[in-house]
């Protein structure tokens, strides 16, 4: 019998504690390497997919023995750990999501006087069918009250029946059959009160392949037929908020520590300034991640540029089109989307200002108070007590060097950057001076030669070299001239 503090879902469930604000967000993880960009199955880096969070039976991962701890999280797992700190109120209830994709496969057969034999490709409806992997999303929601848990391990089922459909391509030409493997999964649910200033708990949710039917020397294609593929949680609840493990408080950095996370990693999931909610992926990600709101729609490679990514799908021929849209519904979806977008949408993913406080490069801001630098990054503007790139200057040959300055670019024969190489001898202005974390100087400098240093100025994309990489000069280009020849008389 099913507890009752489960509501087990195939592909949909309730709408949970303010899950739904942060899904574009999970399902950009999901989806994350399902097919990449050009789409196609004929594509070589379509041919090797399902790279993250992937827990298969434990009896294939550990045909070799058990994984090493350096290599956890970037190899198959049979399991997957999320430990995390919260603060509970005394009637608090947790909520868990449990989300993957199962592998479904896709076979194409051609109609014959026997019946029906599987091949790769087959014309019919005036288009073309291919054999393919696809994947089906589920979800699986328990939501059990934090008390329970602070009495024992609570465990709940989370896998996904197996099952066979077929449907029959117009004209008599042969059919589409799509079958699933069952998929075995639980997870446990346990929580500890820790001592501190509040009701901290740690919530600890372990889901695990318990399949049993691959073992050692399975390929890794069957395997996978019984694997949860991209697995990611949700946690929130009522009367409870998380507590960052990026950026915990002082008083909980030693919880914090002690949370062992096992190919996952959780972030605050809400908007920024929110605690009500977690998400625990297999990609690392920030606190309060999000897609960007000039997205129009997930491609299916989050690390990939939408704008870059869109306009190489449009270069796709109409061969190369047919053939991603044959190869999976979503990749259709994805060409479709592409295809109609209208000009303004493009626009937009040309680039956004994120910050208000973003000025012109050649403008030097004010001077911030005590309270706005506590509130600034270190790395912005006057975020820092004494470092101010746009008037801060640096010692070349004795000579101070510092915005406005002229210099000549000497890149060192070893160790600079190859393309530095082209630009020996060549004059440049220095536009801001800059320190990093090591201590060490940098000096950002725009060619006096480049008809686009201008632009290149306004986006703050410079050169970047030591001051020992540089000669200084003149501010004048004239007088430059002049003490030249006044030392060649002299010589």
């Amino acid at each position: 019998m099913k507890d009752p503090a489960q509501i087990a879902l195939g592909s949909a469930g309730p709408a949970g504690p303010g899950f739904e604000r942060v899904r574009a967000v999970a399902d950009a993880v999901l989806y994350e390497g399902y097919l990449l960009y050009p789409y196609r199955r004929s594509s070589a880096k379509n041919r090797v997919r399902w790279q993250f969070g992937i827990l298969a039976p434990r009896a294939w991962v550990e045909a070799d023995g058990p994984v090493p701890a350096a290599l956890a999280g970037s190899v198959e797992s049979w399991q997957q750990q999320t430990e995390c700190l919260l603060e509970a109120g005394p009637d608090a209830t947790v909520h868990v999501r449990v989300r993957y994709l199962q592998l479904q496969h896709k076979s194409v057969e051609r109609r014959t006087e026997d019946g029906y034999t599987p091949v790769e490709s087959l014309e019919a409806d005036g288009g073309i069918h291919l054999t393919f992997d696809e994947a089906v999303p589920r979800e699986h929601d328990i939501v059990v009250p934090l008390a329970d848990l602070l009495t024992g391990d609570r465990q709940f089922p989370v896998g996904a029946p197996g099952g066979e459909e077929s449907e029959e391509l117009d004209g008599g030409a042969g059919r589409v059959v799509r079958r699933l493997h069952p998929v075995e999964a639980v997870t446990t649910l346990s929580t500890e009160r820790l001592d501190g200033p509040c009701a901290l708990h740690r919530l600890r949710v372990r889901t695990e392949n318990t399949g049993q039917s691959v073992g050692a020397g399975t390929a890794r294609e069957e395997a996978l037929c019984h694997t949860l593929i991209a697995t990611h949680t949700f946690i929130g609840g009522s009367e409870l908020e998380f507590i960052s493990l990026t950026d915990p408080p002082q008083w909980a950095e030693d919880a914090a520590r002690a949370c062992r996370n096992i190919h996952t990693y959780p972030v605050l999931a809400d908007d920024a300034g929110s605690r009500d909610l977690l998400l625990s992926s297999p990609i690392l990600l920030p606190d309060h991640p999000q897609v960007a709101p000039e997205s129009p729609g997930d491609l299916h490679d989050a690390a990939e540029i939408d704008e870059i990514l869109s306009l190489r799908t449009l270069l796709l021929t109409d061969e190369e089109k047919r053939e991603a849209r044959a190869t999976d519904p979503r990749a259709a979806e994805i060409l479709d989307r592409v295809d109609g977008m209208p000009p303004e949408v493009f626009a937009r993913l040309h680039g956004a200002i994120r910050s208000l406080r973003a000025t012109h490069p050649s403008q030097v801001e004010p001077a911030l108070t005590a309270p706005e630098r506590a509130s600034t990054p270190w790395w912005d503007e006057g975020g820092d007590d004494g470092l101010s790139p746009a008037t801060d200057s640096a010692l070349v040959d004795g000579v101070p060097v510092s915005k406005g300055s002229r210099v000549r670019l000497r890149p060192r024969g070893r160790g600079a950057d190859a393309h530095d190489m082209f630009l020996i001898d060549r004059t440049a202005r220095v536009e801001a001076v800059f320190h990093d974390v090591d201590g060490s100087v940098h000096v950002a400098v725009s060619l006096e030669d480049d008809p686009t240093a201008e632009l290149h100025s306004w986006y703050g994309r410079f050169f970047y070299f030591r001051p020992d990489e540089l000669q200084p000069l003149a501010t004048d280009p004239a007088q430059e001239r002049t003490d030249g020849r006044h030392r060649a008389v002299e010589a």
